[in-house]
């Protein structure tokens, strides 16, 4: 006999996962189901077989996420989220940059450390602060010029582009400034560097990300969900006796409604054309995406004394010491993650290439790292890691109720507000929820701070 539901959410990502949590802590009988044996979707962990460690993709979450905080809040497992208020900055040679709150109400929390820092001329900082004027306020309503365009448009230093605007934007937003929406940028600048002290602070989960969203899967199956971990959806398709019918590949499931929470190329392989036509009318065509590479190093030590940096003047992004973030003990090593975000041209390399291109750079931050034992490296490439927000996409992101009766859309390309990011997914994931039994539950935005109560919009 075929199971039945009151919903299906296919998918298990973040998305997935908030949609489930939340129809799930609402009294619906609902079914999480994902072709993989794990959840999380694009933040998860596994087991890697040839370097013998769990290994993941770097994720972050910012002060300014509210509804991903209230998702690991109320499943129990923001306990395991370490946060912080600096961002180092490092440049070759190992000159140290640290933006900080100062104790300054707002806009000006970061200033007294951001008119100290070294990695910016007077000119630069000058620069920097006009450039983000126009961003107290609020940011652009609509998304049609792009973060290049409005660059030419400011006639910025090269220096203020170099070593704050570009690092910021391309980590935040995972594309370069032709494929990407000042608006976005924007709010990057806004809620984490303006708007609160509070938004700016980031914290990164101290377990491996499929465990630490587990944690959420498990909070729903206490409230009464079933997931369906290695169901691989082949179609879903409208039931003749009403509803819809989930068809794996042994498997049948029944539900009065589908949350359909995939990746957006995965939307048409399982739908019928027709009701794919009435549900996204403007198509996907102009949704892209854009990748990211992780290089996974194991020393015998800790060879960088410091949790994590941006690192500038350089093809990484970003460095993760992981072992210090998730407090190993040093007779462990060290394992580090290095990041490189919009990385088309790693796509196009091999992973020795990459590895050995990336270690000459991180020697260059850390030379403690040469006279250390590496023990194991590893190349990660997601050729799907984000989709771009590239200008003039808002209008063909669909809502998460679509025109076809009993079929729900989430997933961070949906119509959330926030470009692609672990927040924008479970947004849509709670908006999609709301869609199903029309109860709130998206959480307020994080409220202004300081002067910024004024200034903000």
């Amino acid at each position: 006999m075929t199971p039945r539901f009151d919903a299906v959410v296919v998918g298990a990502g973040l998305a997935g996962l908030a949609a489930t949590f939340a129809l799930a802590r609402q009294g619906a009988k609902v079914a999480l189901v994902d072709r993989r044996p794990f959840v999380g979707g694009r933040a998860y962990s596994y087991p890697h077989p040839v370097v013998g460690e769990v290994v993941d993709s770097q994720h972050v979450m910012v002060g300014c996420c509210t509804a991903l905080r209230r998702l690991c809040a109320d499943a129990g497992v923001a306990d395991r989220i370490k946060w912080y208020d600096a961002y180092t900055f490092l440049e070759p040679g190992g000159r140290r940059t640290v933006l900080k709150p100062s104790g300054l109400p707002s806009p000006g929390h970061n200033s007294l450390s951001f008119l100290a820092a070294p990695m910016l001329s007077v000119a630069d900082k000058v620069a920097v602060a006009r450039a983000l004027l126009p961003f107290l306020r609020g940011y652009p309503a609509t998304d049609e010029e792009s973060v290049a365009q409005w660059l030419e448009r400011m006639r910025l230093p090269m220096g203020a582009v170099r070593h704050f605007l570009y690092p910021v934007i391309v980590s935040a937003l995972n594309d370069v400034p032709e494929r990407c929406s000042i608006k976005y940028a924007g709010q990057v600048f806004h809620e984490t560097f303006l708007k609160s002290a509070e938004g700016g602070r980031f914290g990164i989960p101290t377990l491996p990300l499929s465990e630490f969203y587990g944690v959420v899967a498990d909070d729903a199956m206490k409230h009464g969900a079933s997931v369906w971990e290695s169901f691989a959806v082949r179609s879903v398709v409208p039931s003749t006796e009403g509803g819809w019918v989930v068809a794996g590949d042994r498997e049948e499931l029944w539900a009065e409604t589908v949350v359909l929470a995939v990746p957006f190329d995965q939307v048409a392989p399982v739908l019928e054309p027709e009701v794919f036509g009435r549900a996204l009318p403007l198509g996907l065509e102009p949704l892209v995406q854009s990748p990211i590479t992780s290089i996974h190093l194991w020393y015998d030590r800790d060879v960088v004394g410091m949790d994590h940096a941006a690192l500038l003047d350089t093809t990484i992004e970003w460095m993760f010491c992981k072992s210090r973030i998730r407090g190993w003990e040093a007779s462990r090593g060290s394992y580090v993650e290095l990041t490189i975000s919009a990385s088309h041209a790693q796509l196009r390399m091999s992973a020795e290439e990459i590895f050995k291109a990336a270690l000459a750079e991180f020697e260059g931050f850390f030379p403690e790292a040469r006279g250390a034992v590496l023990r194991k490296h590893l190349v990660l490439k997601e050729a799907k890691a984000t989709f771009s927000v590239v200008p003039g996409l808002d209008r063909f992101r669909p809502a998460q109720k679509t025109a076809v009766p009993g079929l729900v859309l989430a997933g961070d390309w949906t119509r959330t507000g926030w470009p692609s990011t672990m927040e924008g997914a479970v947004r849509s994931g709670f908006l999609a929820a709301e869609a199903v039994t029309g109860q709130r539950v998206l959480p307020d935005d994080l409220p202004a701070a300081g002067l910024m109560k004024v200034l903000a919009r």
